[in-house]
């Protein structure tokens, strides 16, 4: 699908597994089960799902999945086959490679959106993608380095410090226009510094929704994840977020919603809920 210059499209990494309550917060099971069914172990189904960016010059990946340096131990916690997760497999379908990638911009460093970031090779870790500059929120990265102890387990340092290490690594300080047509929004709710790419076209946009909204269940304003380190700040962004997005006719894009990769919202009354899904 095309927005301006851009022509975009999900690159499916796999599947993976979370815990329904931790994903879905204050909100009772009886309501978020109907939307996300869960196991006899309370977990549900989420999506590993990137964007690629194609247009301009420029072969954009925004973010990379958990990638393939999980420990066994890791994997089988998150229920993650690690054949299917790596970001070089998902570009296949588009008829790229890994070389091909020529940015990769980082909503935020939690492992599950940068882990792809890096892979190992001849028993190092260095950037996954060889010719790629990768983009990253300064303040994201300040709190990656020195996480509180609340989200110290989110972060990894093999995500992100060979990319400072081999000087591909750009700090964006709020946000930008950083390419043509396409916009950084930045929000604080979730994590320090998450990051938004915002594809600008003529007739819509497209917007990644990162962790703000991670799935088209939580498009409403009080539907948030236990692992919101700011849940306040989260509602108020949302909200300026999906009202932004319902008068200028943005599409949304779900990172992890097992199913829909994006949608547009409408109205409903006083409410903001998902409208007709888009296929990318």
């Amino acid at each position: 699908m095309k927005f301006g210059k851009y022509e975009c499209a999900a690159v499916e990494l796999g599947d993976f597994l979370l815990d329904g309550g931790a994903m879905f917060g204050v909100v009772p099971k009886m309501l978020w089960e109907k939307k996300i069914p869960a196991d006899n172990k309370n977990l549900i189904p989420m999506k590993a799902r990137s964007l690629l960016i194609r247009g301009n010059g420029r072969n954009i990946l925004v973010d990379a999945g958990p990638g393939n340096k999980l420990s066994e131990k890791m994997k089988k916690i998150y229920g993650i086959d690690d054949r299917s997760i790596y970001a070089g497999a998902g570009l296949l379908k588009y008829g790229l490679t890994i070389n091909d990638i020529t940015d990769v911009i980082i909503t935020h460093l939690h492992f599950d959106h940068a882990g792809g970031s890096t892979s190992i090779r001849e028993k190092k870790t260095v950037p996954a993608f060889p010719y790629a500059k990768y983009y990253i929120q300064k303040t994201q990265f300040e709190a990656a380095v020195n996480p509180g102890p609340g989200e110290a387990a989110s972060f990894t340092g093999d995500d992100f410090m060979p990319l400072k290490e081999s000087g591909v690594l750009n700090l964006l300080d709020g946000p930008c226009e950083l390419f043509s047509g396409i916009e950084i929004l930045v929000t604080d709710g979730h994590t320090k510094g998450q990051q938004h790419p915002l594809v600008k076209g003529e007739e819509a946009s497209l917007f990644f929704c990162a962790d703000l909204i991670p799935t088209s269940a939580h498009i409403p304003l009080s539907w948030r994840m236990a692992y919101d380190n700011h849940p306040l700040t989260i509602i108020n962004e949302k909200s300026e977020i999906l009202s932004r997005a319902f008068k200028e006719n943005w599409i949304l894009f779900f990172e992890h919603d097992p199913v829909t990769a994006a949608a547009y919202i409408k109205q409903d009354g006083k409410n903001i809920v998902i409208g007709k899904t888009v296929t990318l």
